[in-house]
């Protein structure tokens, strides 16, 4: 079946969507991250990654300073900062049309990250910072709203929902329409449903068999199974690395139900099952 072609407004950024699946490769500048923790400590070995990751096929690089890992303790803003500003500077400077997000849930740092060159923020509460959505809006930039039940400490204590595909929808419903309200134009949000963000294996499996009930929220749909901890409980790999064949399988799903954007560790390997996956069923892919 043809799929009708839409955009994702990210500042001087269109990103189609429709015809293929848009990879979103990610760069952890962090010392706790679940799968690479203290790998990229430095920018210049960040800015080094983010070039890997976009000549692999990456359409979108999304800097991360503060690790959203089960257990993660939240660091100050002033640390955010210092970890990821040079990045977002070296990507930009060494890449001038790469399409940097930034990930991030405070509005002084997606400030600064725009101003540094990001064309998207990334944020895990959905824009619960009251001034967020006004820094997205006055810069133009993109704005993926996602899904979390608690906060990333203590999220996967014994998550609970009467149905979770109905109360992740309709508080990404609600927020859609709080950043549209805001004077954030549709076309420029994203909506992520938070896969293993304060839920157990059998609500990652329900919102991932439900994607395509979230394509009627008029946003662009963006989902991050890559290298998570069920993906490992299926697979039988305790370790985040050795995850590569489930964490495709995830993509090519998401892909095949209605996801528009993929986040994901392995930009090279995602890219190509990819290719296979879009050309079998989005017709003129």
């Amino acid at each position: 079946m043809s799929q009708p072609t839409r955009v994702w407004r990210c500042r001087e950024h269109d990103l189609e969507l429709g015809r293929r699946t848009v990879v979103m490769g990610i760069v952890n500048v962090t010392p706790d991250s679940f799968s690479d923790g203290g790998m990229f400590q430095s920018a210049n070995e960040a800015v080094q990654h983010a070039a890997r990751l976009i000549d692999e096929g990456a359409d979108i690089v999304d800097v991360g300073g503060e690790s959203s890992r089960p257990g993660a303790d939240p660091v100050p803003a002033e640390e955010e900062l210092r970890r990821i500003l040079p990045v977002i500077e070296g990507v930009r400077a060494a890449s001038p049309d790469a399409v940097v997000s930034v990930d991030t849930r405070r509005w002084q740092v997606a400030h600064a990250a725009l101003a540094a060159g990001a064309s998207i923020v990334n944020d895990v509460t959905a824009g619960s910072d009251s001034q967020l959505f006004g820094v997205v809006r006055d810069a133009g930039a993109g704005l993926v709203l996602m899904h979390m039940r608690g906060e990333p400490h203590t999220m996967q204590d014994d998550p609970r929902y009467d149905d979770v595909v109905s109360e992740v929808h309709e508080y990404l419903r609600e927020r859609v329409e709080a950043a549209v309200f805001a004077g954030i134009d549709v076309e420029r949000l994203a909506v992520d449903p938070g896969i293993g963000f304060g839920k157990n294996l059998d609500h990652n499996l329900a919102l991932l068999r439900a994607l395509s009930s979230f394509t009627d929220l008029d946003a662009a749909l963006l989902v991050g199974a890559s290298r998570k901890r069920f993906l490992g409980a299926l697979a039988g790999t305790e370790d985040p690395k050795d995850r590569l064949e489930a964490s495709l399988a995830a993509a090519v799903w998401c892909a095949a139900n209605g996801a528009d954007i993929v986040r994901v560790h392995d930009v090279s390997q995602t890219v190509r099952a990819l290719a296979v996956a879009d050309a079998i069923t989005r017709e003129g892919a």
